[in-house]
């Protein structure tokens, strides 16, 4: 086969290339290592440097992570999108990965309360919140609604990467989990203010705590 252009193939070339891109263009120097490995995946996953800027990770948010991984914690995500960017074969401790979004229950619950089904979903999976990672790229009115079971009193969950995206209720959703998670007890967090945010960024932040914990 003919190739009519000259790029890169080999896809540890375009990781290793990229992520020296991304180091060469950012101030990563306000995280430490283990954040630093996650922020590159952010950046990585959106195409944009300037998103450091935005990133926001409670102290000890990506050991609190990496420890719950390594227990074998459950991954709840508000939707599907994040669940398939997820990759399973880097998950060597059997962790289920749960998303809530078609179930009948979700319905029943989301109409009852005229909410989104994102909401819904994570209602119906309530019982595994605690001692999960509860992954959250699409849905503000999902975040919104695991912040306030946790204020009703559900134990809380080992880390909350909450990363929703748009233009209505998304910045209040994620600044929210900051004031929230301190007013609870610290709860760990992994959030990017402002409107930005996605199912790509939910799934590569996951996806990097896993490869720190395979690479010890």
């Amino acid at each position: 086969m003919t190739t009519l252009y000259s790029y890169e193939k080999c896809p540890s070339g375009i990781y290793r290339q990229s992520f020296d891109i991304i180091r060469a263009e950012t101030d990563l120097s306000r995280f430490s290592e283990w954040e630093r490995q996650l922020v590159i995946r952010l950046i990585h996953a959106s195409g944009m440097v300037d998103l450091a800027d935005d990133i926001v990770i409670s102290p000890g948010a990506v050991e609190a992570g990496v420890k719950a991984l390594g227990q074998g914690a459950a991954v709840i995500c508000d939707v599907e999108m994040v669940r398939r960017g997820i990759i399973e074969r880097n998950l060597h401790r059997q962790n289920v990965l749960l998303c809530g979004l078609g179930r009948e229950d979700t319905a029943e619950f989301s109409n009852r309360m005229k909410t989104t089904r994102s909401a819904g979903g994570i209602e119906v999976l309530k019982k595994q919140v605690p001692g999960s990672i509860v992954t959250i790229g699409n849905a503000p009115t999902a975040l919104f609604h695991l912040l306030e079971l946790l204020s009703g009193g559900l134990q809380s969950p080992a880390l909350i990467i909450g990363c929703p995206v748009g233009f209505v209720g998304a910045v209040e959703s994620k600044q929210a989990l900051i004031e929230a998670a301190d007013s609870m007890g610290n709860i760990p967090y992994i959030t990017v203010r402002g409107r930005r945010g996605g199912s790509a960024m939910a799934a590569a932040s996951l996806n990097a705590l896993a490869i720190l914990l395979s690479e010890g």
